[in-house]
């Protein structure tokens, strides 16, 4: 049966739409609301499904914890750049989709009444991209981190790198946001790096990998140019499994891999352990 008839049996039947989901590891038909009681986990292969910003900060800092910073950065278009649409319409369509200015949320909260500096990127804006406002959130986000002597945590959610968009000024930000963690390891701060799937480009290249302890969602992608992108490029076929949080964890380019639901206490258990241990 073809996917429009199906659509149309289940609307003669009642079934509304979007009550269930298909996981795209073991391919089983999910109860949605079941997945999100789980942290947006399947429940028959523990697959970790994408989850929105406003989720991750649900999932790892107390109740009504949060409070969120520069929230009157906007980002610009600068290059007055185009391709199949001008940037600046894309980002008004990407803005009313999500609901956010650009792809990244910091601000300060409590982990298990621990106070940190927090900062997220969201994946639905844009493939989570870095361009200037995001790359300036996380600078000061670092900069507040070391002026409050707070552990800032960040959670990774960019599969498009630097945003292509802003051309050079997006790759400024991985040196920038580089150069601010540099000045908060100088100060003795803890930075505790999240992967989550997926974490690619010059975000993987920048803030993502220079974690103090570097934790990473099961089978999450992380890497920095792509499979598809390295074969049309250098003809080298990657080894199974070779972006994968598990293949690094091999490797040592990732300290631990923990499941959503474990992840807000193992961050407070490292807090409490690099600062009393």
């Amino acid at each position: 049966m073809k996917a429009n008839e199906t659509k149309r049996t289940l609307a003669k039947r009642g079934v509304p739409e979007g009550l269930w989901i298909r996981c795209p590891q073991c391919k089983a038909t999910v109860f949605r609301k079941e997945a999100e009681s789980r942290l947006n986990v399947c429940p028959e292969c523990a697959y970790h499904f994408y989850l929105p910003a406003g989720g991750r900060i649900a999932q790892l800092l107390d109740q009504d914890s949060f409070e969120e910073w520069f929230t009157d950065l906007s980002p610009c278009d600068p290059l007055q750049f185009k391709d199949r649409l001008p940037y600046a319409e894309r980002l008004r369509a990407e803005q009313a989709k999500t609901g956010m200015r650009d792809a990244a949320v910091v601000g300060r909260g409590f982990i298990r009444g621990r106070p940190v500096i927090f900062g997220v990127t969201d994946f639905a804006f844009m493939a989570g991209s870095m361009g200037s406002v995001v790359g300036e959130k996380l600078t000061r986000a670092a900069e507040e981190a070391t002026r409050l002597k707070l552990p800032l945590i960040l959670v990774s959610g960019s599969g498009g790198g630097a945003r292509m968009q802003e051309g050079i000024l997006s790759l400024m930000q991985m040196a920038k946001i580089s150069a601010a963690l540099g000045r908060y390891d100088k100060a003795g701060g803890l930075y505790v790096s999240i992967l989550t799937n997926p974490t690619m480009g010059g975000v993987a290249a920048s803030f993502a990998l220079q974690g103090d302890v570097t934790l990473a969602e099961p089978g999450a992608l992380i890497g920095f140019a792509g499979k598809r992108t390295i074969w049309n490029t250098v003809r080298l076929e990657l080894p199974a499994g070779f972006q994968t949080s598990e293949f690094l964890l091999q490797h040592g380019f990732v300290d631990r891999i923990v499941s959503r639901q474990n992840l807000r206490t193992e961050v407070a258990n490292i807090i409490d352990y690099c600062e009393h241990g």
